[in-house]
């Protein structure tokens, strides 16, 4: 499963490579609400085709209509704006006062979209810099913080930023840890699975994941973990699962999580502390996994660990969230499950 900008840049050069006229659009500056980031891209086609997203759908269709009416014509870059009025912000369904600024490009094959995506498939952050002025375009190797921009030397330069910016280390290479990966694949992240255990790692065919038998924590001390990445333990084998939380937990990661019950969590924690962990790192640890959304099967499982990872990524205060740690549960297989508000008991 690729990203939706991926997928863009895909689309892209299979047009170029059927010998077709096409254009690659970038989000470069919103106002007030708007229905997608900067950053967002949409490729359109010179027959209306189109891939991703720069709005809720009203802009695609005035950029298609555009496409269909005139054509590819233009041979360098422009930038267009949406939504400065109030009309228009009605017409192209932005929210009120919501303003979008666009940079249309139209590609050739000097626009290095195949190479681009021949670096971004051996794992590089690339930094894409478009002249403006001459659409002349260039790549490099971008750093870990680099952030789209315009850079007003030279009658402007547009720099976006392509590949893995986000990464997930699984523990285990189960099948939970198969769908997490594929749903995580299409979120922009590079998913590394790491196992020892050679009987897991037989079966495991994932294309895009990289797996690796290596010992854990000696993976994670490795990954050098930065606020951009995040570690979720999978196994249900403290011997494994322990070793790489015992060192993510003191790293920078955004996310660090766990499988298990609240008493085998309550377990962990405990023998965490004996590797010398504080309180303040210990709190750290989401762990049993996830926001509660009634899950009970593995997929359902990783959408709910991606659902709590997403809010952590965002910045989603803990208080508008049921992480699964604090959901309803039976007290035990003796007991009944918690009564349904407006009854009086719970059935046995």
């Amino acid at each position: 499963m690729d990203s939706i900008d991926l997928d863009v840049l895909k689309s892209c050069e299979a047009w170029l490579a059927a010998g077709r006229r096409c254009q690659l659009v970038t989000v470069t500056k919103t106002w007030g609400s708007s229905p997608r980031p900067v950053g967002a891209t949409l490729a359109i086609c010179e027959d209306g085709s189109v891939a991703g997203s720069v709005s809720g759908g009203c802009i695609e269709d005035d950029l298609i209509a555009r496409v269909r009416g005139h054509g590819i014509a233009a041979r360098l870059p422009e930038i267009l704006s949406y939504g400065i009025s109030a009309d228009e912000a009605h017409r192209f369904g932005l929210p009120c006062g919501g303003t979008i600024e666009l940079v249309l490009e139209t590609l050739t094959p000097d626009s290095r979209i195949g190479e681009l995506l021949a670096r971004l498939q051996a794992g590089e952050l690339v930094e894409r810099r478009l002249a403006l002025a001459s659409g002349a375009v260039s790549l490099a190797r971008a750093a870990a913080g680099a952030v789209q921009r315009i850079e007003p030397e030279h009658g402007g330069v547009l720099a976006t930023i392509h590949g893995p910016r986000w990464r997930l280390f699984i523990i285990g290479a189960g099948p939970l840890s198969r769908f997490l990966a594929q749903v995580a694949g299409g979120m922009d992240y590079r998913v590394t699975v790491c196992d020892p255990r050679e009987e897991y790692r037989s079966g495991w065919n994932l294309a895009g994941v990289e797996l690796v038998h290596a010992m854990p924590d000696d993976l994670v001390i490795e990954a050098r973990l930065d606020p951009r990445s995040a570690v979720v333990a999978l196994t249900h084998d403290p011997k494994l699962d322990d070793l790489a939380l015992m060192e993510a937990l003191k790293s920078d990661a955004f996310y660090v999580g766990a499988i298990g019950s609240r008493l085998n969590n309550e377990r962990r924690r405990e023998r965490l502390r004996l590797f010398d962990l504080g309180e303040a790192q210990l709190a750290r640890l989401h762990a049993p996994i996830g926001i509660y959304i009634g899950s009970r099967t593995p997929a359902e499982i990783a959408i709910s660990i991606m659902a709590e990872m997403t809010a952590v990524k965002n910045g989603v205060p803990a208080r508008l969230l049921v992480p699964h740690a604090a959901a309803p549960q039976a007290a035990s297989t003796a007991s009944c499950l918690l009564p349904v508000p407006g009854t009086a008991a719970c059935a046995t």
